[in-house]
């Protein structure tokens, strides 16, 4: 088990025990709502194993709460839901004995149903009427809003769940099971105390680990953080922003936004293999110290032995001489086993390839790379050239969408519909595989099948053949003795005008890295300006006119001039067909 960043969570569906669960309300909290008997606070989860962790329930300031009565019992739960609950519940003759603000129950106790412990009635934002009772099981040690809203009432951050997702010993009733295991015998054991109101399996979406495909747990831990707002670094990234070219240009905004919104940084990681945090931890006062001259020392055996020397190396090799812990004093210092996130090792590429080579240089020049990286690489590598350079490791960034399948399905491993580039070159060529992908708009999916790359190869066909039909029409031509533009025939004057704006068109747009362009205009100008146009008119003058005459040395020149343009931009794409037509 390990701690995940937020891009490396996926949702999916996911079936899960979703439980109404009655909370007894102490007599004195009772008494002070001026309710008489058995009064109950209703919740609503679809992880009743975490409920060994509830430390209160989660009222909304400003919603209305109904006191229904049925029977001897009354049961408080958001005034709008009341009718439904009551029919779900199966409630006879529920009456609906007082009405109350949110803001108004705060801070009355109800009691565990089955752990001897308070749990107090707070207030927080976050509690909606879309589903449940309007009334949230609170565990601060099992998901960030509770953490949040457990911290502004100071409730303890209970987290009965070991790294490998088992209940430790002394947790009531559930030590020794793994999670999952512990929703069947929560569930059982309030069934069997008359707590259990509504049991139903719900099918939603969850939460899974987008490595192994697992739905995924969430447990309060000590973890290494990088703040966003101590040394500035949020402003200074959003800053950096501004001065990076991005291409497509939404993809700055998309940025801008993540870093704007996003929290601290958690770059730790529970992992066997990695590249270890270089910190320690204290016997003694139990605090974890990454202090920075006990890193360097410990640093300086890694670069020296290898990483392996973390683990390999007594923790007194690793540790300067006289080494204490910054918190208490204490000599007994021990190495934790924390390693880096990933995310920090890719946003460091750009120190540890551009710094350390003296042919490159620094910031790059082009980062490239999918979409999804706007959250990952391009963000991890902003934060941290920012962070401790000060400026950000990329002065352009380019970005593209996935390639689908021709039903527009993402490719991937796992549905079996990837097509291997050595397929497409065996089957189509180098060339066809290159001009699919200059064809292609890659700011959208891009879209690849077999249908597809065929038209394609009737497309380069075309290119190709235009280009032969020039060059077989250039035997004996010499361009010392061309004549000038001025002096040709208004046909050959305007096809080259036509080329002149296709060069603009086409360079232009390879500096705005818009390659389609390129495909579609190039092949357009063999079809339109050329094929159909030019080349059908001047064929006669290449087939009867003599050798020597002013009207085929000109026709002969114009298509010089188009076949040495278009090669020179067929260059960047169509590389081995430039390269076999100059040759």
């Amino acid at each position: 088990m390990t701690a995940l960043a937020e891009a490396e969570v996926e949702y999916a569906d996911h079936t899960s025990p979703s439980v109404f669960v009655r909370f007894s309300l102490e007599a004195a909290s009772a008494s002070k709502l001026g309710l008489e008997g058995a009064v109950y606070a209703v919740i609503w989860t679809t992880t009743p194993w975490t409920l060994p962790a509830n430390m209160a329930i989660c009222l909304h300031p400003d919603f209305d709460y109904a006191a229904v009565k049925t029977g001897d019992a009354t049961y408080l739960v958001a005034a709008d839901m009341a009718d439904g609950l009551a029919a779900r519940f199966g409630w006879e003759t529920p009456v609906v004995a007082a009405t109350f603000r949110g803001s108004s129950l705060e801070g009355l106790v109800a009691r565990h149903p089955f752990v001897d412990r308070a749990s107090t009635l707070i207030l927080g934002d976050h509690v909606t009427l879309e589903q449940g009772t309007g009334m949230v099981h609170t565990a601060p040690g099992h998901g960030m809003e509770d953490y949040i809203v457990g911290l502004t009432y100071g409730l303890e951050v209970y987290n009965p769940v070991n790294p490998y997702g088992v209940f430790v010993e002394g947790t009531p009733h559930v030590a020794g099971q793994k999670v999952w295991q512990a929703n069947d015998t929560v569930i059982a054991l309030l069934a069997a105390q008359g707590d259990l109101l509504a049991r139903k399996d719900i099918e939603h979406s969850y939460p899974h680990c987008w490595r192994c495909r697992g739905p995924i747990i969430f447990r309060a831990t000590p973890q290494w953080f990088i703040s966003m707002e101590k040394n500035d670094l949020r402003r200074k990234a959003l800053a950096a922003i501004r001065s990076v070219r991005w291409t497509p240009k939404w993809g700055e905004e998309r940025i801008y936004g993540m870093i704007e919104n996003r929290p601290d940084w958690c770059v730790s990681r529970q992992r066997v293999w990695g590249a270890p945090i270089p910190a320690f931890a204290c016997d003694d006062c139990g605090e974890a110290t990454a202090d920075l001259a006990l890193a360097r020392h410990a640093l300086s055996v890694m670069e020296r032995d290898g990483i392996d020397a973390w683990y390999d190396r007594p923790v007194a090799e690793l540790l300067p001489e006289g080494a204490v812990c910054p918190s208490c004093g204490s000599a007994k210092l021990v190495r934790t086993n924390d390693i880096l996130d990933v995310w920090f090792d890719s946003g460091v590429s750009h120190a540890a390839v551009l710094e350390e080579d003296d042919r490159l240089s620094s910031p790059a020049d082009l980062y490239l790379e999918g979409s999804d990286q706007h959250r990952g690489w391009f963000h991890t590598s902003l934060l941290c050239s920012v962070g401790t350079r000060g400026v950000p490791p990329y002065r352009q960034v380019l970005t593209h969408g996935y390639v689908v399948d021709g039903a527009g399905k993402k490719m991937s491993k796992s549905l079996g519909n990837t097509i291997a580039p050595q397929t497409v070159i065996d089957k189509f060529g180098a060339e066809v595989l290159r001009l699919w992908v200059a064809s292609e708009d890659y700011r959208e999916d891009i879209r690849l099948s077999d249908e597809i790359l065929k038209r394609l190869t009737d497309a380069y066909r075309k290119i190709r053949n235009t280009i032969r039909f020039m060059l077989g029409n250039l035997a004996g031509f010499d361009p010392a003795g061309a004549i000038s533009r001025t002096d040709r025939p208004e046909i050959d004057r305007f096809v080259l005008g036509r080329f002149d704006q296709l060069t603009t068109k086409i360079t232009e747009a390879f500096e705005r890295y818009d390659f389609h362009v390129f495909y579609h205009a190039l092949h357009n100008f063999c079809v339109v300006d050329l094929s159909s146009l030019y080349l059908d008119i001047v064929k006669d003058r290449l087939y009867t006119y003599p050798t020597a005459s002013a009207e085929r040395r000109s026709c002969q020149a114009t298509l010089f001039e188009l076949t040495d343009g278009m090669l020179r931009l067929m260059a960047p794409v169509l590389s081995f067909t430039a390269e076999e037509a100059w040759s």
